[in-house]
């Protein structure tokens, strides 16, 4: 009996998951590790954050999808470790995984520039568990500035600061905005919508940077009219318990949401490559490891170029045709055939900001409003993974857009640190 190729893959992101996708019909043995048992739909995390979904909406076990593939095994835990010389990826409980070939796709973290005593206050935008917790931290805020007569004393808990103007924080602050200015307000009798204040964060001359000009002045007018403040040309100093220092002025409020810059996954300091100022692996154009040419790194752990030099964008649509990439790469290998270098497809990009208001940029063509906004839903519900989600977040959304009611509003941790029964 032939022994089996063995290919060991590290997240269960887009990357990740397309790359078991395009070889499970292979002769590989192929392992999927992750520390969490399911796959997330980051792209619509914020709205698990602002109570338009539930988790179940944008998240599948990782089992669930490769059920019936019996060349594909899933592990949970956590990769410490890239033993090159060995052959072998490190478990956090030691435990060592032989590999012929593998593909890192970790992710990324948000990076605190040296200040990580700010995530305690102002978590970032990564996890389910981020995400309740953000969701959280907004339904308390409403029910503490409820019960507050003096206006000036519950001002604080009706602000809302979302640190970074890319998309995460843009549809983010757009997001709360709806929440805070109109879907909620009618369920609270003491506070009124004008009492609201949501202020976007930006260290730049400008929001969405990586869109033209033109969409990201007309998201920052959209976001004004919604009643988000958009302030420029402004880096955080200074992250509390009570609020933001910007330097000019200080923004008092417990809600904060960062969405700032990201760094690359700590293991990629194991492969001692040579990485950019984010931590991200620089790879050759084939997508290995310099010096390994059988490890590779894809999606926001690794530093690959376009044809013009310039650096591939951290979206799930490189990290998706990265992953088929090397499936086929592999394939090719295993039948003694070359593969040309990696060629990415730029689709275009899009950003939300919210209710019937959108950005898009595709292939040249920019869009904005109504149009923009459903492409952007059609387009997200596409790449859920599975009927079932893809259908429950079509009819949430349509049940959203008619009554201007948010799903899931419920607050399950109790004031002595236990969860409700």
């Amino acid at each position: 009996m032939s022994v089996k190729t063995k290919v060991v893959i590290i997240g269960g992101g887009f990357g990740g998951i397309a790359a078991a996708k395009a070889l499970r019909k292979t002769d590989c043995q192929i392992t999927l590790i992750d520390k969490r048992n399911h796959h997330l739909f980051q792209p619509l995390l914020y709205q698990v954050a602002t109570a338009a979904l539930s988790p179940g909406d944008i998240a599948v076990p990782i089992r669930a999808i490769f059920s019936r593939n019996k060349n594909i095994e899933t592990i949970l835990g956590e990769v410490t470790e890239v033993d090159k010389d060995a052959g072998n990826v490190i478990l956090s409980d030691g435990e060592a995984i032989p590999f012929d070939y593998l593909i890192l796709a970790p992710g990324a973290r948000y990076n605190y520039f040296g200040n990580d005593q700010w995530k305690k206050f102002a978590p970032g935008l990564k996890t389910l568990n981020n995400a309740l917790s953000i969701r959280e931290r907004i339904l308390v805020s409403l029910e503490e500035a409820d019960k507050i007569r003096d206006t000036q004393k519950r001002k604080p808990y009706l602000t809302y600061a979302v640190i970074g103007g890319g998309p995460t924080g843009v549809e983010t602050a757009g997001a709360i905005a709806e929440i805070a200015k109109r879907n909620m307000m009618r369920d609270f009798r003491n506070i009124s919508p004008d009492e609201t204040d949501v202020i976007l964060i930006e260290a730049a001359d400008r929001i969405l940077n990586g869109y033209s000009e033109k969409l990201s002045g007309k998201a920052k007018k959209d976001l004004e009219k919604m009643g988000v403040t958009v302030l420029l040309n402004s880096p955080v100093k200074d992250i509390r318990e009570d609020g933001v220092d910007i330097g000019e002025r200080y923004i008092a409020t417990p809600n904060i949401v960062w969405a700032a810059g990201v760094e690359a996954s700590p293991l990629i300091k194991t492969l001692e490559c040579e990485t950019d100022r984010m931590g991200r692996a620089r790879v050759n154009p084939d997508l290995s490891v310099p010096g390994s040419e059988n490890i590779f790194v894809i999606g926001d752990a690794a530093f690959a170029e376009d044809k013009d030099g310039q650096p591939l964008p951290a979206l799930a649509p490189v990290a998706l045709q990265q992953g088929k990439y090397l499936a086929k790469l592999i394939r090719n290998r295993m039948k003694g055939k070359e593969t040309p270098a990696f060629s990415y497809t730029d689709k275009g990009s899009m950003a939300t900001i919210g209710r019937a208001r959108a950005v898009a940029d595709i292939r040249g063509f920019t869009f904005s409003g109504l149009f923009a906004w459903l492409l952007w839903s059609l387009i997200h519900i596409f790449f859920l993974i599975g009927f079932r989600n893809r259908f429950r977040v079509f009819a949430e959304w349509v049940w959203h857009y008619i009554t201007f009611k948010r799903g899931v509003r419920l607050i399950t941790t109790e004031a002595d640190g236990e969860k409700g029964g």
